[in-house]
This record gives structure tokens, C-alpha cells and sequence, in this order.
């Protein structure tokens, strides 16, 4: 399973997925990660910058083209869980803590 992480300081969660500086994009198989890869997204210096729809394209682009399955944030604001739940994507909002051990969790749970 391809997850999306939003990234903290420190390898922890971060918080929303619009304005994330960073992510990374992990496989988890077998209930264990074995794929990690972070992404300068910039999505915090880009939030203002165009129209909220092409903000939003952005990140659906970035999703698609790293076939996430499972987003990990400590938020995500109503439109965008909207579109993403449209698209399959599952969330696992409230994350808080070490960024891995997070994906791990929310990629074993039900």
C-alpha cells in the first residue's frame, strides 16, 4: 500500500497537507515499511499563490503520480477531503508523532 505522510520537524506528522513543505511516500507490505521517500513539495510557499482549485490539482497530481492509497496528515481541510475520498484515496486525519510508526498504524488498521 502507497501511503502520503505530511512531515514536521523531526520525522514527525506535520500538519495539513496544503500548506506541507514536505512529504514522503512510503510502502508499507506485510503490516512493515518498506519504502520511504521524501518529497520537497513546497505546498506552504504555493498555498497562496492561484486559485484554491489549482492548489488543489496540484496535490491531486502529486497523489496520482505516486499512487497514494492512504493519506496520513494532522488535518485536511473539507474540500479536499471531499475530492480525495471521491477519488478512493483513504485518510487518516489526527495523526500526530513519528511519521512512520504513523503509517504503519493507520496502514494496519481496519
Amino acid at each position: 500500500m502507497n501511503v502520503c505522510v505530511t512531515l514536521g520537524p523531526d520525522g514527525t506528522v506535520g500538519g495539513g497537507l496544503g500548506k506541507a513543505a514536505r512529504v514522503a511516500v512510503a510502502t508499507v507490505t506485510d503490516g512493515e515499511l518498506a519504502a520511504w521517500t521524501e518529497h520537497e513539495v513546497g505546498w506552504d510557499r504555493l498555498h497562496d499563490e492561484g486559485t484554491e482549485g489549482a492548489h488543489h490539482a496540484r496535490m491531486v497530481r502529486f497523489l496520482r503520480e505516486h499512487h497514494v492509497e492512504l493519506l496520513v496528515a494532522g488535518y485536511l481541510g473539507a474540500g479536499m477531503q471531499h475530492t480525495l475520498t471521491k477519488l478512493g484515496v483513504r485518510l487518516a486525519l489526527g495523526a500526530q508523532g513519528d511519521a512512520q510508526e504513523a503509517v504503519v498504524r493507520a496502514a494496519t488498521s481496519g
